[in-house]
């Protein structure tokens, strides 16, 4: 059975500044087909590879699968209904699957506007779609397929969903299948080395009401240390990877595991950087571990800051506060690690005076980078139904952290994006004549030198941050957001669809198999320990044979 994995032709002009980020669930999916039996598996990239739709018409031609399969976080989801319908065309006895964040809560939706598909994967795939392929390889699919878990498909035009598969109970049992990837074309920009984005952990126990990763993945699990530098040592000696990013939402959450992967890390010796995603309070809590973590060669921590005003981080219920934020990056920056500020702009309450504050804050914490994310109200968190019909852009193309989607009360979109340009050109010119260049450390100048070159090259060519949509006319900085307009509806029209098209509306509870809400405080007591049980005093073994008395900080 011929297999292929396609990843759809999307660009925004947000991440990929850096460079050509693996998708890292063709590794992993990839791989638990391979491990299964299924050896004719191929990837195509045709985001990095920028292959348009006639052309991957013609690969879908040639290779002749029998099976195709797709991923869709939300500003994707309409490439990659186009992709399954091209796929769809060329081959019209194949099966086509699709994954990811936004079809697993939306796959009402994504039926109605795609019923070419056959099936949608929900949540965790790999265990999944090791079952749903043996029964399509069988010819028993459409038998099988209401005792499959964790899928939805159509019959009789009425969407199915069966219930909930487990969260994977042992991450180490993943096995990941690196040489998918054509590795030539993944490059770090800033450093003009290879990347991975492997994953150490997966899920989140804190409830962002923004998010909802927590949902996704709806139980925080954490990899065996050494297994996963066992995976890191693969990927640099194997594929020559100088450079890999944890993906995780809280790779730091369980802090004796991810203390054993750092001392590891630095043990092994490895000619490889790496950077996280992590918040404020683990920063604080781990403060004695930082310099553990440089000698590691984490170089890079971006921190979730998001507002510059106290009431936006408790609408977002993150559960820190300006100050700590400011305490945060300081010890960082004091550790010799980069540390970078995240903003979220273009909430209903946005103003001139606002954005303007996260530019003085970015000054007053001394942070080496700073990011302005528009905020972006994924379809399935919580916010998004608190915010109900005042979400009138349901254009999920646009939904890419670049676009201002909110129409805040006392700006006009365009005016909220020309702000935030402003902050950056503003911010990076400063650090680019004031400071990068006089960095001490060696290693981090020459990183922040890279990470300028990167802004500079993106913005040369009009596509960091999209700014191709922005122009001068008459002195004057003109916008234009480049919406679907068959995607923009009144305040009236949303309720109405609220009535007339319940498809439309995200199952936001995994199908009842999740609360609505998580219990934070005991979701970190869980992750704090093996295999999420009460704290005994019994786990002993989960990282193999080291001393665990080495272990600092446990």
């Amino acid at each position: 059975m011929r297999i292929m994995m396609i990843q759809p032709n999307y660009h925004a002009g947000g991440a990929e500044i850096a460079g050509n980020w693996p998708p890292s669930w063709v590794p992993y999916i990839g791989g638990a087909l391979k491990n299964a039996g299924f050896e004719n598996v191929r990837f195509i990239d045709a985001m990095t590879f920028h292959i348009d739709d006639d052309k991957l018409r013609e690969i879908i031609r040639i290779n002749k699968p029998d099976v195709i399969m797709a991923t869709a976080i939300t500003p994707m989801i309409i490439q990659a209904q186009v992709t399954l319908k091209i796929a769809r065309e060329e081959r019209p006895n194949a099966r086509l699957i699709l994954g990811g964040i936004h079809p697993t809560f939306m796959y009402t939706q994504v039926f109605s506007e795609a019923p070419w598909i056959d099936y949608i994967v929900r949540g965790e795939a790999e265990e999944i779609i090791v079952e749903l392929l043996r029964s399509i390889e069988a010819g028993t699919d459409k038998k099988d397929r209401a005792t499959i878990k964790g899928i939805a498909y159509l019959e009789n035009e009425q969407v199915i969903a069966t219930p909930a598969a487990e969260p994977i109970a042992n991450l180490d049992d993943l096995t990941p299948d690196w040489s998918l990837l054509e590795w030539h074309k993944y490059i770090y920009v800033p450093m003009n080395v290879r990347v991975a984005v492997p994953n150490f952990a997966r899920g989140c126990p804190f409830t962002c009401r923004f998010c909802s990763q927590w949902k996704f993945w709806r139980r925080y699990r954490a990899r065996s240390p050494l297994k996963f530098v066992d995976e890191v040592e693969t990927l640099v000696r194997d594929y020559n990877v100088g450079f890999f990013i944890l993906a995780d939402e809280e790779p730091t959450l369980n802090r004796k595991k991810f203390t054993a992967l750092c001392e590891e890390l630095a043990k092994r010796k490895l000619p490889v950087l790496w950077g996280i995603n992590t918040r404020v309070t683990d920063i604080m809590r781990d403060k004695a571990l930082l310099p553990l973590w440089r000698k590691a060669g984490l170089m890079h921590i971006s921190l979730g800051t998001e507002a510059a005003a106290q009431m936006n981080l408790e609408i977002f219920r993150k559960q820190t506060t300006i100050a700590q934020n400011k305490e945060a990056i300081g010890l960082i920056q004091d550790a010799g690690m980069v540390a970078e500020a995240q903003f979220i702009m273009g909430m209903e309450n946005e103003t001139p005076e606002l954005i303007e504050e996260t530019y003085r804050l970015a000054l007053d914490w001394k942070v080496d980078m700073a990011n302005w994310n528009m905020y972006t109200p994924w379809p399935f968190a919580e916010l998004f139904e608190d915010l109900g019909d005042r979400v009138e852009v349901r254009d999920y193309s646009k939904y890419n952290f670049v676009t201002p989607i909110m129409k805040p009360d006392l700006m006009e979109r365009e005016d909220v994006l020309k702000c935030v340009l402003r902050n950056y050109a503003r911010f990076y010119m400063r650090k680019a004549f004031l400071e990068y260049p006089f960095i001490k450390d060696k290693e981090k100048r020459s990183y922040m030198m890279g990470c300028l070159r990167a802004f500079a090259k993106t913005t040369f060519e009009k596509r960091f941050y999209d700014i191709g949509r922005v122009h001068m006319k008459g002195g004057q900085m003109e916008v234009e957001l480049g919406f679907d307009e068959s995607r923009v509806f009144t305040r009236d029209e949303i309720a109405r669809m609220k009535e007339d098209h319940p498809e439309q509306v995200a199952d936001t509870t995994f199908g009842g198999a999740i609360p609505d809400r998580y219990d934070p405080e005991l979701i970190k007591h869980q992750a704090e320990n093996v295999l999420n049980l009460p704290l005994d005093g019994t786990e002993v073994s989960e990282f193999g044979t080291r001393d665990t008395d080495k272990q600092v900080g446990c």
